[in-house]
């Protein structure tokens, strides 16, 4: 799983999000930062409404949360979802001595990203292309 920090970072560099049952997210508040919800028919649907995406706690009992604006949450997405996101830039993911290295083609330059953990190196290697588009 990618970090809050990373997360947000792609948030705010022009990531969307689309709620998809399975989807990992944090409520964006500091109260909340520990505990990741996971979207599922069962106990939080996506609601489509006129004014927006708000997340549905169908029979939650741990506290009393009936729903969340979607602007209110911060996605945690998978290492496929990342990869797929990253599109035609993809070229390889490696394991290395102390994690993983994703190599993208950005601008006709191959350009390494490192992390310990996959799904971080992913995240990286998207963020760099969403900061390049945004520039």
């Amino acid at each position: 799983m990618i970090s809050t920090g990373l997360a947000r970072a792609l948030r705010d560099a022009g990531l969307s999000w689309t709620p998809r049952s399975g989807d990992r997210f944090h409520i964006d508040r500091h109260e909340l930062d520990a505990d990741v919800f996971t979207v599922s028919e069962l106990t939080i649907e996506a609601h489509e409404y006129p004014s927006g995406t708000v997340l549905g706690f169908n029979g939650t009992t741990e506290w009393a949360l009936d729903s969340v604006d979607l602007g209110d949450t911060l996605w945690l997405p998978h290492e496929d979802q990342l990869r797929d996101l990253l599109r035609t830039a993809f070229r390889s993911l490696e394991v290395i001595d102390d994690g993983y290295r994703v190599t993208i083609e950005l601008a006709g330059q191959r350009t390494p990203f490192e992390s310990i953990s996959a799904p971080e190196a992913y995240g990286l290697a998207l963020l760099a292309v969403l900061e390049r588009l945004h520039a």
